[in-house]
C-alpha cells in the first residue's frame, strides 16, 4: 500500500486527545472512589456467549456491530462491544455472590463495527460502574448520583440533561408486553422485516428502532406508554427514586420514550444527554438489570450501573490545566554533558520534569528549551561545574540567578515554576 493509514474507525491519542482521556478517566475513577467503587478490569474479548447471551439476539449490537471471530482452537470470541457483561461474567466465574454487595469502576477500549461520525468511533473508550447485590432504591439514587458528580467535577453539568424513566418490575413488563403486542400485531405489515422479528421476541425493541419509514414511526410513536402498566410496586420504586434525587438536588425529567428493550432490565433507566453533539446526544447511559447474573447462569442478584462515552465527554471539555511544564538542562558544551546528566536525575528525583536534549551547541538547546515550551533553563559551563552551583534563568519573565545545585529545586518552587509533586 502508498501509506498506513489507521483502520476506519479507529484514531490515535496523543498530546492534547490523551491528556483529555486521561483526565477524564481519572476524574471518573477518583470521584468513583470516593463512593467506594474499586477498579476492574476485565479482557478485551471474551467468549462469545457472554455478549450474546446477555444483549439478545435480536439487539443490533449482536446482529450487526460486534468483532466476533474463531480461534485456531475453533473457539468463538469477540471483542467486548460494552463493559456491564464482562463484570457480571467476572462476578460469576470468581465466585462472588457471598461478597454482596460490590461496587465496580471500570474503564478501557470497546468496539462496535458502526458508521464513524463525530462522538462515535469503532473503537471507542468507555468509563463505567456497576452496583451489585443492592435492591432497594437507594442504589438507584447513589449512581445516578455518581454519575452528576464525575460530569460535575468536569465543569460539563451545564450542558447536560438527566433523563429518567420506570422500565417496572417483572409484571408490569409482562402486562406491557402484551399492550404492545396488541397495538403493532394487527399492522405488523408496516413493520420491518427486523421489526417483525422483534415483535414475537422482544417487541421493546421496536421502540429503540431508528426507522425512517413514515408508517412504522407513526406506529412506534402511538405505542402505549409504560407509566400505564406499571403496577403499585413499580410507581413506589420510582416514586423514591425520584424523591432521593430530590433530596441531593439533582435535577431531572421525567422522559416516558426512554425504555431498554432486554427483558433483564426493570425499574430506573436513565440517560445524560446534550444538544451539543448532534446525532450522538447520550454521553451517559444506564439502568437496573436485576435479571442479567440470573440469565447468564449465576445466583440471582440485583445490578444497576452506567457507561459514559470517553470521546463524548472529550468533544466537550473546555480547556484543562496545562501538564507540567518541563525544566531544561542546557550543558555549554560536551565536557559538562556527564554532571549535567547526574543533575537531571537528581532534579527528576526530586519530583520535577526535566528535559535534557541529546545534542547540539547551547543554541540548539536553548530553541528546544522554547520549542517545549521549558519554564526555566538550567545553564551549565565550566566554571558552574566547578563551582557546584548553576545559572537558572526564568523563561517567563527573563530573570537570571546563580544558585547552588543542591538549591535549584527550593528556587524553582519560590518561583512558582513545576513544583515537586505532592508538595
Amino acid at each position: 500500500m502508498s501509506s498506513l493509514q489507521p483502520v476506519r474507525g479507529t484514531h490515535d491519542l496523543m498530546f492534547e486527545d490523551i491528556r483529555r482521556h486521561r483526565h477524564i478517566e481519572a476524574t471518573a475513577f477518583e470521584v468513583a472512589a470516593r463512593y467506594g467503587y474499586a477498579e476492574i478490569a476485565t479482557p478485551v474479548f471474551e467468549f462469545t456467549e457472554v455478549f450474546s447471551r446477555t444483549l439478545g439476539d435480536t439487539s443490533d449490537v449482536v446482529t450487526k456491530e460486534m468483532y466476533t471471530f474463531d480461534t485456531k482452537g475453533g473457539e468463538s470470541i469477540t471483542l467486548r462491544p460494552e463493559g456491564t457483561a464482562g463484570v457480571a461474567r467476572a462476578f460469576i466465574s470468581g465466585g462472588l455472590a457471598q461478597q454482596t454487595p460490590l461496587k465496580f469502576f471500570y474503564r478501557g477500549a470497546m468496539f462496535r463495527h458502526e458508521r464513524p461520525q463525530k462522538g462515535r468511533q469503532r473503537q471507542f473508550h468507555q468509563v463505567g460502574v456497576e452496583l451489585l447485590g443492592v435492591e432497594s432504591p437507594q442504589a438507584d439514587v447513589e449512581v445516578i448520583a455518581l454519575a452528576a458528580h464525575i460530569l460535575s467535577s468536569l465543569d460539563l453539568n451545564g450542558e447536560i440533561t438527566l433523563e429518567i424513566n420506570s422500565l417496572g418490575d417483572v409484571e408490569s413488563r409482562a402486562a406491557y408486553r402484551e399492550a404492545l403486542i396488541s397495538h403493532f400485531a394487527p399492522h405488523k405489515n408496516y413493520l420491518s422485516a427486523e421489526n417483525q422479528e422483534r415483535l414475537g421476541k422482544n417487541p421493546l425493541r421496536i421502540l429503540d428502532s431508528k426507522t425512517e419509514i413514515v408508517d412504522e414511526k407513526l406506529l412506534i410513536k402511538t405505542a402505549p406508554k409504560f407509566e400505564a402498566y406499571l403496577n403499585e410496586a413499580s410507581r413506589n420504586f420510582f416514586k423514591a427514586v425520584q424523591d432521593g434525587l430530590a433530596a441531593l438536588d439533582i435535577k431531572f425529567k421525567v422522559n416516558p420514550a426512554l425504555v431498554r428493550g432486554l427483558d433483564y432490565y426493570c425499574h430506573t433507566a436513565f440517560e445524560f444527554t446534550t444538544g451539543v453533539l448532534g446525532a450522538q446526544s447520550t454521553v451517559l447511559a444506564g439502568g437496573r438489570y436485576d435479571g442479567l447474573i440470573k440469565q447468564m447462569g449465576g445466583p440471582p442478584t440485583s445490578g444497576i450501573g452506567w457507561a459514559a462515552g470517553v470521546e463524548r465527554l472529550a468533544l466537550m471539555m473546555r480547556e484543562i490545566a496545562p501538564a507540567q511544564r518541563p525544566i531544561a538542562i542546557i550543558p555549554v558544551s560536551p565536557a559538562e554533558e556527564t554532571v549535567a546528566a547526574a543533575l537531571t536525575h537528581a532534579l527528576r528525583q526530586a519530583g520535577l520534569t526535566v528535559d535534557i536534549g541529546y545534542s547540539g551547541n547551547m543554541g540548539k538547546r536553548m530553541k528546544r528549551a522554547d520549542k517545549i515550551k521549558a519554564a526555566a533553563a538550567v545553564i551549565l559551563g565550566g566554571d558552574e561545574v566547578r563551582d557546584g552551583t548553576a545559572t537558572l534563568r526564568n523563561l517567563d519573565s527573563g530573570e537570571q540567578v546563580n544558585v547552588k545545585q543542591a538549591d535549584l529545586a527550593r528556587q524553582l518552587t519560590a518561583w512558582g515554576l513545576c513544583p515537586p509533586s505532592g508538595a
